[in-house]
């Protein structure tokens, strides 16, 4: 087979002779380079799909896994609120019984050395046996709960035994006990007697004590003025009532220091000791009287402490 070559630039042609193989070479190889051309494009094509594929896939796994790692936080943000939120109010509990537990060991008088609020409990001992294991979530969730409970039952225990340290300490605040000076002597009993001025038998009401003139007379309990005045028979007078149906009487005083309305605690001075109205001498004269009855005040002054 003969090919005809035509140059360009010279205008002169060329007659290029081939062989049987070498045409068949030619058409082979002018048939495998487009079909090369296209097979090199289809395998780039397929492979970009594929890496565009895979790129998307681990783009998709990516933004699960963010999203996965943002619930996490949010839980164990949300868990981290609540359990702080359970640790305030039981910090708010744990104030509150440490300071029941101050006020209940003044109330009570106990040694606050002893019941030391302010500091943990003394505890110790030796290690044990047993392999030690750390407490799971759901565990620790559950103590944190019981304890809470149990917070919160001391904390109603200890505020009902606060009102009844205080009712008793207010009774016996209000309760009259001891004498109504300091110093002096009994000079006078209560019940039958001969009548100082008239020498004929007759009933005294309460209790006399003589002492110096000026001396200071106290109120046995704590209470209001409900006299403070001129009475007949008593001269001076204060009359403090207590509650409870008691009322107690300081007759014969020199000076009242109080004014009727006024509340006064047991201890405080109320008057001084004077010989005003029907009296033979300086001297108190103090009465007892519990339900609108006069009483013997002798176990009153014996329970003085």
């Amino acid at each position: 087979m003969n090919i005809l070559l035509v140059s360009k630039q010279s205008g002169r042609s060329k007659c290029l002779e081939l062989g049987g193989h070498a045409f068949l070479a030619l058409v082979v190889f002018a048939v495998a380079l487009p079909v090369t051309g296209l097979y090199a494009g289809y395998r780039l094509g397929t492979e970009h799909g594929t890496s565009q594929i895979l790129a998307q896939g681990l783009e998709q796994e990516i933004a699960e896994q963010r999203a996965q790692v943002a619930e996490a936080s949010r839980t164990a943000e949300e868990n981290l609120n609540a359990l702080t939120l359970r640790l305030g109010q039981m910090q708010a509990h744990v104030i509150r019984l440490d300071a029941l537990g101050q006020r209940l060991t003044r109330i009570g008088g106990l040694d606050n050395g002893e019941f030391d609020f302010s500091s943990l409990p003394a505890q110790g001992g030796p290690e044990g046996d047993f392999e030690q294991t750390a407490l799971s979530v759901p565990d620790f969730m559950s103590q944190l709960d019981e304890l809470s409970q149990q917070l919160e039952s001391r904390d109603r225990q200890l505020t009902v035994l606060e009102t009844l340290l205080m009712n008793r300490n207010l009774q016996a605040e209000v309760h009259p006990r001891g004498k109504p000076i300091q110093g002096g002597w009994l000079s006078s009993r209560f019940g039958w007697r001969n009548d100082p001025f008239t020498g004929k038998k007759d009933y005294h009401k309460g209790v006399d004590f003589a002492g110096k003139e000026g001396s200071d007379v106290m109120a046995v309990g704590s209470g209001v003025v409900t006299w403070a005045g001129d009475r007949y028979g008593y001269g001076n007078l204060v009359e403090v009532t207590h509650g409870n149906g008691y009322v107690t009487r300081y007759g014969h005083c020199k000076e009242i220091t109080v004014n009727v309305g006024d509340t006064v605690k047991k201890g405080q001075l109320i008057a001084t000791m004077g010989s005003t109205g029907r009296s033979t001498g300086p001297h108190v004269h103090f009465e007892v009287i519990l339900d609108s009855k006069t009483v013997n005040p002798s176990k009153y002054l014996k329970v003085a402490g």
